[in-house]
C-alpha cells in the first residue's frame, strides 16, 4: 500500500518561500497524477496544484489563489513530488497534504501533512 510522507513546512514571514516534499513508499506513485492539497482551520481541504504523470506529459494545474506563486514538480525515480511556494501570504497558512487529484480516482491513504504558517 502506498504511504505518503509530507515534509518541509514551517513558519515563514509574508513574502518568504518554502519547498514542500512528499515522499511515497510505492512505485505506483510514478504512474499517477499527484497533487498538493491544503486545509486551513475551519475550512475544507482544497486542491491547490496538481501534475499529471510523466507519460501524460507532466502537465501542471493550479488554483487561482496560488497561480504564479507556487510550482509543483515531481521526481519519479525518487517517488517524490514537490511544491515550491514563493511570495507566501498569511492566507496560505494551512496544513499541506499530497495525494492524487480526484479526477484520477480514489485517494491513497492520507499522510500526516506538513504545517505551513505565514506571519504578516
Amino acid at each position: 500500500q502506498v504511504q505518503l510522507v509530507e515534509s518541509g513546512g514551517g513558519l515563514v514571514q509574508a513574502g518568504g518561500s518554502l519547498r514542500l516534499s512528499c515522499a511515497s513508499s510505492g512505485s505506483i506513485f510514478s504512474i499517477n497524477a499527484m497533487g498538493w492539497y491544503r486545509q486551513a482551520p475551519g475550512k475544507q481541504r482544497e486542491l491547490v496544484a496538481d501534475i499529471t504523470s510523466e507519460t501524460s506529459g507532466g502537465i501542471t494545474n493550479y488554483a487561482d489563489s496560488v497561480k504564479g506563486r507556487f510550482t509543483i514538480s515531481r521526481d519519479n525515480p525518487k517517488n517524490t513530488v514537490y511544491l515550491q511556494m514563493n511570495n507566501l501570504k498569511p492566507e496560505d497558512t494551512a496544513v499541506y497534504y499530497c495525494n492524487k487529484p480526484l479526477y484520477v480516482g480514489t485517494w491513497f491513504p492520507w499522510g500526516q501533512g506538513t504545517q505551513v504558517t505565514v506571519s504578516s
